[in-house]
């Protein structure tokens, strides 16, 4: 029996009906060099300590860089990178220079080894707070440590994947924050 109105959806693809965060791209380092990671599988747990949580498996050829460095910049692209952004993660970083091959540019972080990625429009440089849940289900709990953001950009759109190869970029902004009257901390920059 269906509620009226709805038609059954299979529960394998329910992750594209919540997509959490905006795609990113997940700069590491093995200590030998830098690699990136496109990201999809993300979203913010805390404000206060800023946690983020991201999903990285061991299919994942940055998994071994975030397990032993303990750190990682989540670099946010904006809509006019996403053919760059999704090509660098259907490419492996085990055999290819991504930075090279599609054309990001590394920038030394303050706090991590790994770079930052000079073409998105913020960049967090992060490190692994929490990893109990990595082995089993591949979520790891981020805390930022440094947060950069190029203004000139922040409103270029970032964009979200919906779990089959589209993607959609964010929409107009609407601004409520006269009724965050519970929220109102969230409301200041």
């Amino acid at each position: 029996m269906n509620p009226a109105g709805f038609t059954p959806y299979p529960l394998e693809q329910v992750h594209r009906l919540i997509e959490p965060g905006p795609v990113l791209l997940v700069s590491t380092f093995d200590g030998r060099r830098a690699n990136l990671m496109t990201n999809g599988f993300n979203m913010p747990v805390s404000h206060q300590p800023p946690l983020i949580a991201l999903i990285v498996g061991p299919w994942d050829h940055s998994h071994t860089a975030l397990r032993e460095s303990g750190q990682c910049v989540l670099a946010i692209p904006s809509i006019d990178l996403a053919a760059q952004v999704v090509d660098a993660g259907n490419t492996s970083g085990r055999d290819t220079d991504k930075w090279r091959r599609f054309s990001f540019t590394p920038i030394p972080a303050a706090t991590v080894d790994a770079p930052l990625v000079a073409e998105c429009f913020a960049n967090l440089e992060c490190t692994v707070a929490d990893d109990r849940l990595a082995d089993d289900h591949h979520l790891w709990i981020l805390k930022a440590e440094r947060a950069w953001i190029d203004p000139d950009r922040r409103g270029a759109g970032e964009f979200h994947h919906r779990g089959d190869g589209t993607f959609s970029a964010n929409a107009a902004t609407v601004d409520l924050r006269h009724r965050m009257t519970k929220w109102q901390h969230l409301t200041h920059d």
